[in-house]
């Protein structure tokens, strides 16, 4: 799975855009309540619906450049550096 990486720009046809009357609109995290919000998740996880470990690259704590570097290239999702 690859993701747009930082800095991204969007292209949107602003005739298409304007004439129907579309809205952007960016939102993070969903705008999601996290004390009700996590819980579900994790009953999802659990019911084997939500495979959020997929979405994780380790790397050990040496290879931080490269966990860097892939995140930058969008090659990983969410790295998460192992200490010791």
């Amino acid at each position: 799975m690859k993701v747009a990486p930082p800095g991204a720009g969007i292209v949107i046809d602003n005739t298409d855009f304007m004439s129907q009357g579309k809205t952007l609109m960016g939102v993070v995290e969903g705008e999601s309540d996290g004390d009700t919000f996590i819980p579900k998740l994790v009953d999802l996880w659990r019911a084997g619906w939500f495979p959020f470990d997929k979405l994780l690259t380790f790397y050990p704590f040496a290879e931080v450049n490269k966990a860097i570097h892939d995140s930058h290239a969008g090659t990983a999702i969410k790295p998460v550096l192992r200490m010791g």
